[in-house]
């Protein structure tokens, strides 16, 4: 249903060229020689693929990676410098906020202005017209120009029209980041419906990975402006976690050299990842014990601290949670150097890189000091391969497999009720 060859989308950088640059380049053209250029950008080089009809397809990158640009060249919202594309159906685009939307129109206006746009006739708008109110959550603003809706409500307009009309191909770039949460679950469950019911092609383009895994049927990574992978949804999302896994990493080690973690109260001296024969490491094993080791210093007398120490994924998701008031509460934390030491006999995890965070309240559960991300370190599975990819954890299992007899089955049937 989309056929993309040789697709390549240049843009010029800099500014407007000035009245001396034009007349300049107007003498040389005079005298033959080729005009002064500004530097141009490859916002796409040479992309081709195929998507099927009923595809879920999902695109992601890093930002400036050309997936905006993609989606625009596909619903004709710009053109390409160079290449072909090739769109068989009509395409219900959701590339940003407000786009399609017409500010001076009221809500109702710009769904039958969608509507002729796509070249649905009247007759049949009208019968999905409270269709399309009540999903947007709008009934009570419907009649009210655009320009006084908030970003949230123009979404939701914008998606409730797009989701609502006919069209053969679906088109969402990340607005979707801009609902509320209930409203986010709502619009996925549409999604759903229209993917698994009705067999629409969807683009999706999103930082959410989780939900581009699930949702998508198969996923394609841009990096700066070329395909670099295409296939199974798992694989390249995890392709894609471990890309931006080696940049957080090279990032953290510019940012951590000689940083402090400090206030007017305490000191975080050093943290430290402690093997199984304690020895300082970036590296452990699943099934091997995490060790955090931290030396900290208070500044002031402090009763009753509770030191909180845990782990989480480079994109926030806490993982797990230690707490000195659930082991060996601490009346005071006097004035000096402490250690502080957490351990964890076992994280069941898939492989990948994971970082730690400390947190410290008062006696009032006032927040003294709280930092995430103060290191990094890796896991290894060795089970990994052969592990589904779709999981976070990694608790241990069993699966077992008997083969009903011809016979066992006919007499279960006989004996099971009506």
């Amino acid at each position: 249903i989309i056929e993309v060859e040789h697709l390549t989308k240049e843009y010029r950088l800099g500014t407007l060229t000035s009245l001396k640059d034009n007349v300049t380049n107007a003498l040389r053209r005079l005298v033959g020689r080729p005009p002064v250029e500004r530097e141009r950008f490859k916002a796409l080089d040479d992309v081709s693929f195929t998507i099927e009809e009923g595809e879920v397809v999902g695109i992601i990158g890093h930002n400036g990676a050309g997936k905006s640009t993609l989606l625009k060249i596909l619903a004709k919202v710009t053109t390409p410098t160079r290449g072909r594309v090739a769109v068989h159906g009509s395409v219900a685009p959701l590339i940003e906020v407000g786009a399609g939307i017409n500010p001076e129109l009221t809500g109702r206006e710009n769904i039958f202005l969608n509507a002729s746009i796509l070249g649905i006739p009247k007759k049949i708008i009208r019968k999905k017209l409270d269709e399309i109110i009540e999903f947007s959550e709008l009934e009570q603003f419907i009649d009210t120009p655009v320009k006084r809706y908030s970003s949230g409500m123009q979404v939701k307009l914008g998606f409730a029209i797009a989701t609502s009309l006919d069209a053969e191909i679906l088109i969402i770039d990340e607005v979707l980041a801009v609902g509320d949460l209930a409203f986010q679950r709502k619009c996925f469950d549409r999604m759903e419906e229209l993917i698994k019911r009705q067999g629409k092609t969807v683009l999706l383009v999103s930082h959410n990975l989780r939900q581009v895994a699930r949702m998508c049927s198969r996923v394609i990574m841009l990096d700066h402006g070329r395909v670099v992978e295409d296939g199974d949804p798992d694989e390249v999302c995890n392709a894609f976690y471990e890309y931006n896994n080696r940049r957080i990493l090279e990032q953290h080690e510019k940012e951590a050299a000689g940083k402090d973690w400090e206030n007017d109260l305490i000191r975080l001296e050093t943290v430290k990842i402690l093997d199984k024969y304690g020895k300082a490491t970036n590296t452990i094993h699943s099934g091997d014990p995490l060790t955090i080791q931290t030396i900290l210093t208070a500044k002031k007398n402090i009763k009753n601290p509770e030191i909180v120490i845990g782990t989480h994924t480079t994109d926030f998701i806490y993982l797990t949670s230690a707490s000195t008031d659930a082991t060996s509460k601490i009346s005071e934390l006097h004035a000096g150097r402490h250690e502080i030491i957490c351990t964890w006999k076992n994280l069941p995890l898939k492989s990948g890189i994971y970082c730690i965070r400390i947190t410290i309240f008062n006696e009032m559960r006032g927040l003294i000091l709280s930092q995430e991300n103060i290191i990094q370190f890796s896991l290894i599975n060795p089970r990994e391969s052969k592990l589904p990819t779709s999981r976070l954890i990694d608790i241990p299992f069993s699966i077992e497999h008997k083969e009903i007899k011809q016979q066992e089955k006919h007499k279960n049937e006989e004996i099971s009720p009506a």
